[in-house]
């Protein structure tokens, strides 16, 4: 089983990045180093972990595969823009993602500042264009998950609580609230597109994203442990970032051993979801696990 869900996993990454070069646009095409830049920012490199669980989704409400495709770019396409602008001198100024120069190093900030821009509208265009066998209902739904999921009341307005939480004290209810937006916004985005891509009934809907929610907070849980106990070269970013910016994680408001106890629980409370679908849910079950398993 675990060998089957690695080569799953190989599967889906390669098919991932197979379809974003060839929706991102072309190197050499005018703009190009815009363009060559949007391609350095999204290819190549990451765990492709939205993407995954939006076919692992998918798969488990019968969806075809190419249409899957184009939710889980979409995703993908957000959070690359999330990372480039992440990254930037006004936000978090690193230097390294994915073990080479951030995109602001490699070209230049005002650079950074439009390639984020444009995988950002690229993503909505991807659903806009290739989904045209979905029903116009069906298709309106998808765009305004990944809008809320983005925007003001998601992963944008999480990072804002975040940059203006350095260095104060929140409360576990403060941490948690502003991870659902920056973090476990796009995670359940990236479930639920992959099940409107298939046959949902609003049933498997909510169960999803609750889901989706434990394994959003999870995966934060386990970010800020990797970020105390990990070196740069094993995560490919700064380590310590957050310590060093003072910056409130699960780590330094409950301590490593807590945090991980917190992890433990969050692994077992979206088991248990799954286990109230009645559809083959594995894939989603073993991405849980790779959530955690990836690191301690």
């Amino acid at each position: 089983m675990k060998n089957d869900f690695a080569a799953w996993m190989t599967v889906i990454q390669h098919r991932t990045e197979t379809a974003l070069e060839r929706w991102l646009p072309a190197a050499n095409a005018a703009p190009a180093r815009l363009h060559e830049a949007m391609r350095y920012s999204s290819l190549g490199g990451g765990k492709r972990m939205r993407p995954l669980l939006c076919h692992a989704a998918g798969e488990a409400l019968g969806a075809d595969p190419q249409r899957v495709d184009v939710a889980a770019c979409a995703v993908e396409l957000i959070h690359a823009y999330s990372l480039v602008h992440d990254d930037l001198p006004c936000m978090d100024n690193d230097v390294l993602r994915r073990g080479r120069p951030t995109c602001h190093v490699e070209y230049d900030e005002a650079t950074a500042l439009l390639v984020g821009d444009a995988l950002q509208t690229l993503a909505f265009q991807l659903l806009a264009e290739h989904q045209a066998t979905l029903a116009p209902e069906r298709q309106l739904t998808m765009l305004v998950l990944l809008t809320q999921a983005s925007g003001s009341r998601g992963m944008a307005g999480g990072q804002a609580i975040d940059l203006g939480s350095i260095g104060l004290a929140l409360t576990v209810e403060e941490l948690e609230f502003m991870h659902i937006h920056k973090t476990g916004a796009l995670i359940r985005a990236a479930v639920l597109l992959g099940a409107h891509a298939g046959a949902a009934d609003a049933a498997t809907l909510a169960a999803l994203g609750h889901f989706a929610n434990r394994a959003g907070l999870l995966f934060q849980v386990v970010d800020d442990i990797l970020d105390a106990e990990g070196s740069t070269v094993t995560l490919g970013k700064t380590a310590g970032k957050d310590a060093a910016n003072d910056k409130p994680t699960y780590v330094s408001m409950l301590g490593l051993p807590r945090a991980k106890e917190l992890a433990a629980r969050l692994r077992v409370e979206a088991h248990a979801t799954l286990d109230a679908c009645t559809q083959d849910t594995s894939r989603l079950h073993a991405l849980t696990n790779y959530i955690v398993d990836r690191s301690f």
